[in-house]
Protein backbone atom coordinates (compact mmCIF):
# COMPACT_ATOMS: atom_id res chain seq x y z
CA UNK A 1 0.00 0.00 0.00
CA UNK A 2 1.15 3.70 -1.11
CA UNK A 3 1.94 5.53 2.10
CA UNK A 4 -0.94 8.10 1.56
CA UNK A 5 -3.21 4.65 2.46
CA UNK A 6 -1.24 4.22 5.11
CA UNK A 7 -3.35 5.71 8.18
CA UNK A 8 -1.16 6.79 11.15
CA UNK A 9 -2.90 7.12 15.16
CA UNK A 10 -0.68 8.78 17.94
CA UNK A 11 -0.90 7.02 21.51
CA UNK A 12 0.88 7.34 24.45
CA UNK A 13 1.68 4.75 27.03
CA UNK A 14 -0.12 5.39 30.53
CA UNK A 15 0.35 3.59 33.73
CA UNK A 16 -2.99 1.80 32.74
CA UNK A 17 -1.44 0.42 29.94
CA UNK A 18 1.51 -1.31 31.69
CA UNK A 19 1.81 -4.58 34.17
CA UNK A 20 3.82 -3.86 37.60
CA UNK A 21 7.11 -3.18 36.21
CA UNK A 22 6.16 -0.25 33.89
CA UNK A 23 5.54 -2.71 30.89
CA UNK A 24 2.83 -2.52 28.15
CA UNK A 25 0.20 -5.30 28.98
CA UNK A 26 -0.10 -7.54 26.01
CA UNK A 27 -3.83 -7.10 26.20
CA UNK A 28 -3.71 -3.28 25.87
CA UNK A 29 -2.00 -3.24 22.31
CA UNK A 30 -5.37 -5.16 21.34
CA UNK A 31 -6.89 -1.68 22.44
CA UNK A 32 -3.98 0.81 20.86
CA UNK A 33 -5.07 -1.68 17.75
CA UNK A 34 -9.07 -0.96 18.33
CA UNK A 35 -8.30 2.76 18.78
CA UNK A 36 -6.47 3.35 15.21
CA UNK A 37 -8.97 1.25 13.25
CA UNK A 38 -12.17 3.37 14.92
CA UNK A 39 -10.05 6.52 14.10
CA UNK A 40 -9.30 5.21 10.57
CA UNK A 41 -13.21 4.77 9.96
CA UNK A 42 -13.61 8.12 11.61
CA UNK A 43 -11.29 9.46 8.96
CA UNK A 44 -13.42 7.92 6.32
CA UNK A 45 -16.30 9.79 7.32
CA UNK A 46 -17.78 7.01 9.30
CA UNK A 47 -19.71 7.53 12.68
CA UNK A 48 -20.15 3.96 14.11
CA UNK A 49 -23.21 4.71 16.12
CA UNK A 50 -24.67 6.26 13.55
CA UNK A 51 -23.97 3.10 10.87
CA UNK A 52 -25.10 0.50 13.73
CA UNK A 53 -28.29 2.93 13.95
CA UNK A 54 -28.94 3.56 10.27
CA UNK A 55 -27.82 -0.73 9.27
CA UNK A 56 -28.09 -2.72 12.37
CA UNK A 57 -24.63 -3.63 11.32
CA UNK A 58 -21.08 -3.16 13.12
CA UNK A 59 -17.46 -4.63 12.09
CA UNK A 60 -16.44 -6.96 14.82
CA UNK A 61 -12.97 -8.72 14.71
CA UNK A 62 -13.12 -11.91 13.66
CA UNK A 63 -9.45 -13.41 13.11
CA UNK A 64 -6.14 -11.54 14.69
CA UNK A 65 -2.50 -12.49 14.41
CA UNK A 66 -0.30 -10.71 16.28
CA UNK A 67 3.67 -10.56 16.50
CA UNK A 68 4.95 -9.04 19.49
CA UNK A 69 8.80 -7.89 18.74
CA UNK A 70 9.60 -5.84 21.08
CA UNK A 71 8.41 -4.01 24.41
CA UNK A 72 6.89 -0.40 25.23
CA UNK A 73 7.27 1.41 27.87
CA UNK A 74 5.38 3.80 30.53
CA UNK A 75 5.41 7.57 28.73
CA UNK A 76 6.97 5.83 25.52
CA UNK A 77 4.77 7.88 22.43
CA UNK A 78 3.25 4.79 19.80
CA UNK A 79 2.36 5.15 16.47
CA UNK A 80 0.02 2.90 15.20
CA UNK A 81 -0.65 2.16 11.65
CA UNK A 82 -3.89 1.04 9.39
CA UNK A 83 -3.90 -0.55 6.35
CA UNK A 84 -5.85 -2.01 4.44
CA UNK A 85 -4.79 -5.69 2.91
CA UNK A 86 -7.86 -7.05 1.28
CA UNK A 87 -11.72 -6.14 0.86
CA UNK A 88 -13.94 -8.92 0.78
CA UNK A 89 -17.62 -8.58 0.30
CA UNK A 90 -18.62 -8.72 3.96
CA UNK A 91 -14.97 -8.57 5.31
CA UNK A 92 -11.77 -6.32 5.76
CA UNK A 93 -8.71 -7.39 6.36
CA UNK A 94 -5.97 -5.03 8.29
CA UNK A 95 -2.18 -5.40 8.62
CA UNK A 96 -1.66 -2.69 11.07
CA UNK A 97 1.85 -2.17 13.54
CA UNK A 98 2.66 -0.42 16.73
CA UNK A 99 6.26 1.95 16.49
CA UNK A 100 7.99 4.13 18.85
CA UNK A 101 8.61 7.44 18.03
CA UNK A 102 12.58 6.23 17.44
CA UNK A 103 10.54 3.96 14.40
CA UNK A 104 11.45 0.88 16.33
CA UNK A 105 8.66 -1.66 15.50
CA UNK A 106 7.33 -3.63 18.40
CA UNK A 107 4.06 -5.09 17.60
CA UNK A 108 3.01 -6.67 13.46
CA UNK A 109 -0.50 -7.64 13.27
CA UNK A 110 -3.26 -8.95 10.97
CA UNK A 111 -6.81 -8.05 11.65
CA UNK A 112 -9.82 -9.43 9.63
CA UNK A 113 -13.07 -7.09 10.61
CA UNK A 114 -16.07 -8.92 9.39
CA UNK A 115 -19.58 -6.72 8.99
CA UNK A 116 -22.01 -8.13 10.89
CA UNK A 117 -25.53 -8.11 11.41
CA UNK A 118 -26.37 -7.66 14.93
CA UNK A 119 -29.66 -9.03 15.39
CA UNK A 120 -28.85 -12.08 13.35
CA UNK A 121 -25.16 -12.10 14.32
CA UNK A 122 -24.61 -13.38 10.97
CA UNK A 123 -21.76 -11.90 8.33
CA UNK A 124 -23.52 -8.97 6.43
CA UNK A 125 -22.54 -7.74 3.19
CA UNK A 126 -20.78 -4.47 3.67
CA UNK A 127 -22.60 -1.55 2.68
CA UNK A 128 -21.53 0.34 -0.89
CA UNK A 129 -20.87 3.10 0.34
CA UNK A 130 -18.47 2.49 2.53
CA UNK A 131 -17.17 -0.08 -0.02
CA UNK A 132 -17.06 3.50 -2.02
CA UNK A 133 -15.25 5.31 1.39
CA UNK A 134 -12.53 2.70 1.46
CA UNK A 135 -11.83 2.21 -2.27
CA UNK A 136 -11.87 5.98 -2.41
CA UNK A 137 -9.00 6.79 -0.07
CA UNK A 138 -6.36 8.35 -1.92
CA UNK A 139 -3.16 5.78 -3.67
Amino acid sequence: MSEAKLFHWPVRVYWEDTDAGGVVYHASYLRFLERARTEWLRYLGVDQMAFKQATGLAFMVHRMEIDFLKPALLDDELLVTVEVKERRSASILFVQTIARADGAVLIQAQVRAACVDLQRMQPARIPDDIIGRIDRVPA
